[in-house]
């Protein structure tokens, strides 16, 4: 097969298309959009032959995941399927947005452009490869996260093209604003606040050391920005993930190292630090993250409105120090260097109010797309109580609720939830 990259038990197909970027002006400005094909390298005779499962990657703002080998949910997928890893519009290699892609628009032509990059235009894209690549036939999709708010989406806009539907962690509220979102968000992180520092009892001492100290001193982390407290608040993000608390907890061990000058910031920690955050590398999540919520309604950086109302979470030496978790704040286009330049766009972009419509309540309601979806009760980042409100509006959905697993489940025992999901779609036992 011609680009072929074989790895252990599988083989990964490139594919390459050229899309309208607004499909109101198909024969306007286009796009590219990249999806790897993985096809099994076992014997059976109709291995080519597979239907499709066509995975949405959480986000907003980030590429399919990169396989190394035939293991996780792909290997369970490959058992009946050709798995198809769509880089959504913006992200991977699909015309990769970033500040140096949008430097030759001026801000109003940047927001202009970023404003086609919602789950709307990413399942019109779906759609369209789908016409090339297996033209009359259906495909089944996987989404986790915001891929599981696009494959609702799908669901809405052209479910005709769809078999079956599987989401992990990413059944959002069909009508409730941003606003709303972000009053359980904070709810719920606080939650894992509670239980991180509970769970590790010197935490706290540890990071209100550093919290301290970075006060006090002027530390540039690996990438050159000023380390402010409220950046060190952002790897919150990351205990809201399994495996995530104790990569903070670790990080946060050796953030101070004692020498003869005195306490000093770790090297070794200034270059994990930014490991643990996206936002330089994946703009989209910072410029459109908000807008994922919005019908018709502007955003008007919902995160911090809201946070006005948890004053725990404004850094006082003399209280407890609390980390945030996915939220976007508009500080964020004064700190990153990467997203300094988008400012204005972003701005924009958060005032915008002419956001379309993303899902009917009563197309849903009628779906006849046979959903199963892994709802975790102790999600940080999709709250469990709209994603069961949700279920009861669709139609066709049968869910698992489990407390099991954190946000990125499928990422740790993906063979085991994809396979509970198939059983749940196909009305088989659970094991």
């Amino acid at each position: 097969m011609k680009n072929d990259l074989i790895l252990a038990g599988l083989s990964a197909r490139k594919h390459t298309f050229i899309l309208p970027l607004n499909y109101s002006d198909p024969q306007g400005k286009k796009i590219q959009i990249f999806a790897r094909e993985l096809i099994s390298t076992n014997t059976a005779p109709d291995t080519n032959e597979r239907p499709f499962l066509v995975f949405f990657q959480g986000g907003p703002g980030f590429g399919a995941v990169r396989p190394t080998a035939n293991s996780g949910w792909i290997k369970r997928a490959l058992v009946e399927f050709r798995v198809l890893l769509l880089d959504q519009r913006g992200t991977g290699l699909s015309s990769p947005i970033n500040h140096l892609t949008l430097a030759h628009f001026n801000s109003e032509q940047q927001a202009e452009y970023l404003s086609h990059f919602r789950a709307d235009n990413i399942i019109r894209d779906a759609e369209a490869i789908r016409a090339q690549l297996c033209p009359g036939q259906k495909w089944s999709v996987l989404g986790q996260s915001f891929g599981g708010f696009c494959v609702l989406k799908y669901l809405n806009d052209a479910p005709e093209g769809l078999d079956e539907a599987y989401i992990t962690g990413g059944i959002p509220s069909l009508t409730r604003p941003a606003d709303e979102v972000y009053q359980a968000t904070y709810q719920r992180v606080l939650a894992k606040n509670h239980a991180f520092f509970t769970r590790f009892s010197d935490a706290q001492q540890l990071v209100s050391q550093l919290a301290a100290h970075i006060t006090h001193h002027e530390v540039r982390i690996a990438t050159g920005e000023r380390l402010t407290v409220e950046m060190l608040q952002l790897i919150g993000i990351n205990i809201g993930m399994e495996q995530g608390a104790e990569s903070v907890y670790y990080l946060l061990e050796h953030a101070l190292i004692t020498t003869d000058n005195g306490p000093e910031i770790n090297p070794l920690f200034l270059a994990q630090f930014c490991q643990l955050l996206d936002f330089n590398t994946h703009p989209i999540f910072a410029l459109l993250h908000e807008s994922i919520y919005c019908q018709h309604t502007a955003s008007n950086w919902s995160a911090q409105r809201i946070r006005a109302q948890y004053d725990e979470f404004n850094y006082h030496q003399d209280k407890p120090f609390l980390f945030t978790g996915e939220m976007i704040y508009p500080w964020f286009f004064e700190q990153f260097t990467n997203l300094k330049p988008l400012k204005q766009a972003a701005h924009l972009l958060a005032s915008k109010r002419d956001w379309p419509t993303l899902y009917n309540v009563d197309i849903l309601a009628n779906n006849h797309v046979p959903i199963a979806a892994a709802i975790y009760s102790e999600d940080m980042f999709v709250d469990m109580g709209y994603s069961l409100e949700s279920s009861k509006q669709i139609g066709h959905l049968n869910y698992w609720l489990t407390s099991e697993y954190e946000h990125n489940g499928i990422r740790m025992d993906g063979e085991y939830i994809l396979d509970k999901l198939i059983a749940l779609n196909r009305g088989q036992q659970l094991r």
